[in-house]
């Protein structure tokens, strides 16, 4: 086991979909502690499409993931730890609510950047 430092879910949407996106992040950020990533309309990092993020504490994880299961409006999720392998975690690691979208693994990044991670909240 490795040192898991919290979890991010990852909403995906399109031109179509982004306002059901917009509604969502917004009841989140109303319910839970999580601490939320802008929408990015274009591909960024390993994510082909249009998502937005949410990172929050491993705590929150039995409030955030159950209440996404049966609220994501038909949006693809993806839900994936915090280790010290970020290719690991969007990979064998993550976890889908819908359809899985093919992830650009070849360019991730071995660590993460601290301003992704749920302890940069509290900084």
């Amino acid at each position: 086991m490795t040192e898991l430092k919290g979890y991010h879910a990852h909403v995906y949407y399109n031109s179509t979909t982004r306002p059901l996106a917009e509604r969502l992040r917004e009841e989140m950020l109303g319910r839970f502690a999580v601490r939320p990533g802008a929408f990015s309309d274009e591909p960024i990092g390993p994510h082909p499409i249009s998502q937005f993020s949410l990172i929050f504490e491993t705590g929150e994880f039995q409030n955030v993931v159950p209440w996404l299961m049966l609220n994501r409006e038909g949006l693809d999720v993806l839900i994936h730890p915090l280790t010290e392998s970020s290719y690991d975690d969007h990979s064998k690691n993550a976890m889908w609510l819908g359809t899985p979208v093919p992830m650009r693994l070849e360019i991730l990044r071995p660590t993460y950047r601290t301003e992704l991670l749920p302890s940069a909240a509290a900084q």
